[in-house]
């Protein structure tokens, strides 16, 4: 399995980023893919997680303002990332979760950064 995170970079704060993670060696439409962060000094967070039944659900401090989606034919899982603020500066790590197994596979993480 293998999850490659693209798309960090540097926006200003209000601004919008979308992140993509593009998946191989799993059955991607079977598998839910979520995405978590990292700011320096702090404990991974987790951000969000699309489901492989349609199902989305996220983290109080992204809700409202961040939206996952996939795409089956390309194996690719997105998070739009709009309204940002200083605060979701972090790197960005997408995961994904194998059924029945429930074995996690991480990509490598991208960095965003929000200048206010």
């Amino acid at each position: 399995v293998q999850l490659q995170a693209s798309g960090g970079g540097l926006v200003q704060a209000g601004g919008s980023l979308r992140l993509s993670c593009a998946a191989s060696g799993l059955t991607f439409s079977r598998v839910d893919m979520g995405w978590y962060r990292q700011a320096p000094g702090k404990e991974r967070e987790f951000v969000g997680r699309h489901r492989w039944s349609g199902i989305s659900y996220y983290g109080d401090s992204v809700k409202g303002r961040f939206t996952i989606s996939r795409d089956n034919a390309n194996n690719t899982v997105y998070l739009q990332m709009n309204s940002l603020k200083s605060e979701d500066t972090a790197v960005y790590y997408c995961q994904a979760i194998l059924a029945p197994s429930g074995n996690a596979y991480w990509g490598q993480g991208t960095q965003v950064t929000v200048s206010s």
